[in-house]
């Protein structure tokens, strides 16, 4: 069976690239892969606060605010938690499984982290074996406008 990847993260556009992602999946009657990475910190000195918690935490946030979705999604879907530098992550798991579409947002955390972190969907684009479908995310602010405002 054919595989779909999308990868999620706790960014509004995540959403939008389940949505795509399911669509790619029915269409091609796939099966869909749904990846959360989190990079964890590497941290030189000790913490008082347990940062295993706190990654866990952040990945019950993504499945809740994503579970409406997954399970109106009418088609096999495999959760995936994975540790690591996202984009690297994301481009191995899916070269792993042998996907054949791996579904990434052009925004998640904003351009500022993108110009320190790197681009997700730009590294994806570059190093996937399979094709990379790049969701169009917006920003805070950024706001298309209506067909009744029509465009400026």
């Amino acid at each position: 069976m054919s595989i779909v990847v999308a990868g999620v993260d706790d960014s509004p556009v995540s959403k939008e690239v389940l949505r795509k992602a399911i669509e790619q999946a029915s269409w091609r009657r796939a099966e869909l892969h749904v990846v959360h990475v989190v990079r964890t910190p590497v941290v030189y000195t000790e913490l008082t606060v347990d940062i295993t918690e706190i990654i866990e935490a952040e990945r019950r946030t993504v499945w809740e605010r994503l579970e409406s979705t997954l399970s109106g999604a009418g088609l096999t879907v495999r959760r995936v938690d994975l540790d690591g530098y996202p984009p690297d992550a994301l481009v191995e798991y899916a070269s792993q499984e042998g996907a054949v579409l791996l579904v990434v947002a052009t925004r998640g955390r904003g351009e500022i982290a993108s110009l320190i972190l790197g681009s997700t969907s730009h590294r994806a684009i570059q190093l996937a074996p399979c094709d990379v479908l790049v969701v169009k995310g917006t920003l805070a602010g950024d706001r298309r406008p209506t067909e009744d405002e029509g465009s400026a």
